[in-house]
């Protein structure tokens, strides 16, 4: 059986059980209905048939009331099991290109492998020692954040996960007919679960739920996974280069904003983000207590047969040397966690009961027993059983995932402008940038704190100073990794980093040690989020550089500075062609202001999955950055439905890190030639002329154009979005519709919900026009650029996926839903053409007939899934139309009021229709969310 046919064997299975399925729990007239509209969506996307739209929506509105929800739960569901299905099929091929390899002699291993990484390197003449030079400088930390694309339900991925597992079952060659009706039944019960388990939230998700949602995927996955791309990076390199003893540092570490995160989430306080260190450290120590629990009965060594080191017996304290010694130690590393668990909690313990004050004792007596079985025979046992948990120990520590800490600018100034009058100073806020930099310099020279801890202030700024104490316990108790990172929204100036030293400095995280040094606890980094900060950054960062107490921090800090760099209000603000490109500059211009301080810099990308976030895969987006850039650690955000994407399964977790590691040894280890350089320069003012004509483009389409708003609110399921229950914090920052309020998420979701998915291309086709006119720029030079340019090659691929999941067909159907015909016929016009534009520049630049060509796998699966996704859509503008008719979900006050007043109108009869209407969306934005996958 081919790859493929592997695959559609399993869709098929699922989709003739979840047919069966339809049948038992909604009966037979149901199941004819949604074949029905699967065939007719099917014949309707058929460019050899004629088929009308028209008779296509007919047979939607055709559906009675009662079993609309049932046919939007059963294309729905549909989904979930093809992605199942094809995250399933990702595992297998993985699994095929590995065999493939080994039977070969020669040539590359896969691609995207650790291994294939080096021995490209290996090829360019890298030795053992750049490698190790390598290793050194660069890293990987991925940080977990709770935005609310993840439109799924927990339970519901439980559920998936299971089916899962069922379904690999199915490549068993040896499968006999009963063992494969057992699995077939196995799963049929798992889809009738799926089916009667409703996959909306009734209440909006609380800040703990996300915590405990991120930590699912480090208890189940990648508590095991880390450490497994560690050892592989290990063996690889010592197949590559055998000469050299080789012990990798922890490359790789995973972060969370999950209870941390507080910029416009008032659930976020500071004993919220206490807890949350209590939840990631519960997590570890019963993670370190069942796997030592494990070692207990693995190292059943009995000393009469092989011994042990003086050192262990030693440790033991007995008057007699045990026959089964491991044993003994492996008993007293868990009884001494048992203990620090106790302790951490508050809970008497014996004076005599051994206590580990960190991470560092526990790895001790790890090591101890590792070493013991390397001296007397076991060092198969002890590379096998015991050197995964050292690793996991030196990775994961007593605090699981660093928390990062993030509020915005403004809050930091109001505290500070608070104190200055409490104590009588002149209003901070009124002072220039300048004035504020000199006030807050000279209050953080002094070591003196700048309020008494008795002097009354508003709860407000009382709540952000108490922030910075949760962080310094948080340090105390769990140790420094539990928190390391403050991070401020709308960075604009040098003063905004400054304030927050002076917060450290009130909460005692920085401290004067003499007159030159300073000890500093906190790593404050700046975000840049739109245009204009964008550009404004390295201007920033030599001005912050060249104060002298911050100088002070940072040597504190080991002269390593971070720099935050946000993907999605850049997009929202400026376009898809501008935010990138400006992205790209301000990180190569901050590298040359940092060189000329001798600091060490950390690039965070705060990505999304959606296109018009920065999304895309990790690997493209680590080889998208400009070479000089990756030459130091690496951060980047895991958001949404990316999350259980990458890392719901062990296997593609394990190829995401492997793809993602190979991408970093690649990319910063890029060198370019004098002529390259040149080249670039010569692209990039080709690009420059590009940009500046997007960022023209996109404003005046989406902030002068009038129409744009109301096209905006009403041709979207925006107002619905908010009602999903799928985040704990507000889609707007402040209650109005204008948006420059409106969060970049919901922002995405909402226009790939119409499947125009907007911010991901607009502007971009009239660019490349003028960049035509003004700079003679052809296609063939924009095909250069895409093949030899990374960055331009990313953003080209990016670009042109979510112009395949963009659809014209589709998209007009929302255009009913405006109410001036005139305006969404204007705005939707505009669309199509620079739709059309834009598809047209990137076939000419690609050298394809048709988008994602060279792509066949994405392109099938997006044709695959449109015939699925459409009924959805047509179903979901039906929907709106109707609630929108009955003034439900716009919030129009006359509409309950007219229809009590009408003698022939049930309120209650109205109020549950309604109710019923918005469910009804809700689960056809579940829907096409599962069906797109990239959402917000």
């Amino acid at each position: 059986m081919t790859n493929s046919s592997m695959l559609h064997r399993d869709i098929r299975l699922l989709g003739n059980l979840l047919g069966q399925v339809l049948i038992a729990q909604c009966g037979q007239e149901v199941f004819d209905k949604v074949e029905e509209i699967r065939a007719a969506a099917k014949i309707l996307r058929n460019e050899e048939t004629n088929a009308s739209i028209g008779d296509f929506e007919k047979l939607i509105e055709s559906v009675p009331a009662e079993q609309r929800r049932q046919v939007i739960r059963a294309f729905s569901l549909y989904f979930e099991l093809v992605n199942i299905a094809e995250q399933n099929h990702r595992i297998r091929r993985r699994r095929e290109y590995e065999i493939e390899f080994e039977r070969s002699e020669g040539g590359l291993p896969p691609r995207g492998t650790i291994g294939n990484a080096l021995t490209r390197l290996k090829q360019q003449g890298f030795v053992a020692e750049d490698l190790n030079q390598l290793l050194e400088n660069v890293g990987l930390e991925l940080i977990l954040t709770a935005h609310p694309t993840e439109a799924m339900r927990r339970t519901v991925l439980n559920k998936h996960h299971q089916i899962a597992k069922i379904l690999q079952h199915f490549d068993d060659p040896l499968l006999t007919i009963r063992e494969r009706r057992k699995l077939e039944q196995d799963l049929r019960a798992e889809i009738v679960g799926l089916w009667q388990t409703s996959p909306v939230r009734k209440q909006k998700i609380t800040v703990l739920d996300e915590v405990r949602n991120g930590l699912y995927f480090l208890d189940e996955i990648l508590f095991d996974v880390l450490p497994a791309v560690h050892i592989e990076l290990e063996q690889q390199l010592a197949n590559h280069y055998p000469e050299q003893d080789w012990h990798v540092p922890s490359l790789i570490r995973f972060g969370s904003w999950m209870g941390g995160d507080r910029d416009g989430n008032p659930s976020v306080t500071s004993n919220l983000t206490f807890d949350t260190l209590v939840l990631h450290f519960d997590l570890a120590m019963n993670k370190y207590k069942e796997r030592v629990s494990q070692l207990y009965q693995d190292l059943s060594q009995s000393h009469r047969l092989t011994g042990a080191s003086d050192e262990l017996l030693d440790s033991l304290q007995l008057s007699e040397v045990p026959d089964e010694p491991y044993r003994e130690k492996v008993q007293q590393v868990l009884n001494a966690l048992e203990a620090t668990y106790n302790r951490y909690h508050g809970r008497n313990v014996a004076d005599s009961a051994r206590v580990y004050n960190g991470p560092g004792g526990f790895a001790e007596d790890i090591r101890m027993i590792e070493q013991s079985l390397l001296n007397h025979g076991g060092s198969y046992v002890a590379e096998a059983k015991v050197r995964p948990l050292l690793r996991q120990i030196e990775l994961f520590g007593f605090h699981m995932a660093t928390l990062d800490i993030r509020q915005h600018s403004e809050v930091h100034e109001n505290a500070i402008d608070e104190w200055m009058h409490r104590v009588q100073l002149p209003s901070y806020k009124s002072q220039s940038e300048a004035e504020k930099i000199q006030t807050l310099t000279r209050l953080l020279e002094d070591a003196r704190p700048v309020i008494s801890p008795f002097t009354e202030v508003t709860p407000e700024s009382k709540e952000t100073l108490d922030v910075f104490h949760t962080v310094r316990t948080g340090q105390n108790l769990f140790g420094p990794q539990a928190i390391q990172n403050y991070l401020i929204s709308m960075t604009r100036g040098t003063s905004d980093l400054l304030e927050v030293l002076l917060l450290c400095k009130q909460a005692g995280l920085f401290e004067w040690k003499n007159e030159t040094e300073v000890e500093s606890r906190l790593n404050v980094v700046p975000l840049f989020e739109t245009i204009e900060d964008l550009r404004a950054a390295p201007g920033v960062v030599d001005e912050l550089f060249s104060n002298s107490v911050y100088r002070k921090h940072l040597e504190a800090r080991g002269n390593l500075q971070e720099i935050m760099l946000g993907y999605s209000d850049s997009n929202k603000d400026g376009g898809y062609l501008t935010a990138n490109w400006e992205l790209y500059k301000s990180q190569k211009a901050i590298v040359e202001v940092a060189k000329g301080y001798g600091i060490h810099l950390k690039f965070f990308h705060g990505r999304g999955g959606a296109f018009g976030r920065g999304g895309g895969p990790l690997w493209r987006s680590i080889l998208a950055q400009p070479p000089e850039a990756l030459r130091g650690p690496v951060k980047i955000t895991e958001q949404g439905e990316v999350i259980s994407q990458r890392y719901g399964y062990p296997e593609i977790a394990m190829r995401s890190l492997e793809s993602a590691v190979s991408a970093l040894f690649i990319g910063a280890t890029n060198t370019q030639t004098d002529r390259m350089r040149e080249t670039e320069r010569q692209w990039s003012k080709v690009l420059e002329t590009a940009s500046e004509s997007s960022f023209q483009a996109y404003h005046n389409f989406v902030y002068d154009n009038p129409d744009f708003l109301p096209y905006f609110h009403q041709a979207t399921p925006i107002e619905e979005i908010g009602k999903l229950n799928i985040g704990s914090r507000p889609s707007k920052r402040k209650n109005s519709p204008q948006i420059e309020e409106l969060r970049a998420i919901p922002w995405v979701f909402s226009w790939t919900q119409n499947r125009h998915l907007l911010p991901a291309w607009y502007g971009f086709g009239m660019a490349l026009d003028k960049a035509a006119q003004e700079d003679g720029a052809d296609k063939e030079m924009f095909g250069r650029m895409y093949r030899h340019w990374p960055f331009f090659k990313s953003l080209i691929d990016n670009l042109q996926m979510a112009l395949a999941k963009a659809d014209m067909m589709i998209a007009p159907l929302y255009k009913r839903l405006v109410q001036d015909e005139g305006m969404a016929e204007r705005v939707f016009s505009s669309v199509e053409e620079e739709y059309e534009r834009t598809k047209q520049w990137v076939l000419q630049m690609t050298g394809q007939s048709q988008l994602l060509a060279n792509s066949d796998v994405i392109r099938e699966s997006i044709r695959l899934r449109n015939p699925y996704v459409d009924p959805l859509s047509f179903m979901q503008v039906l929907l709106l139309e109707e609630m929108r008719k009955n003034g439900s979900a716009q919030g129009q006050p006359n509409a309950q009021k007219d229809s009590a007043e009408d003698p022939g109108t049930n309120p209650q009869t109205q109020d549950s229709t309604q109710n019923n209407e918005l469910q009804e969306v809700l689960l056809t934005i579940n829907g096409i969310a599962s069906g797109l996958r990239n959402t917000g």
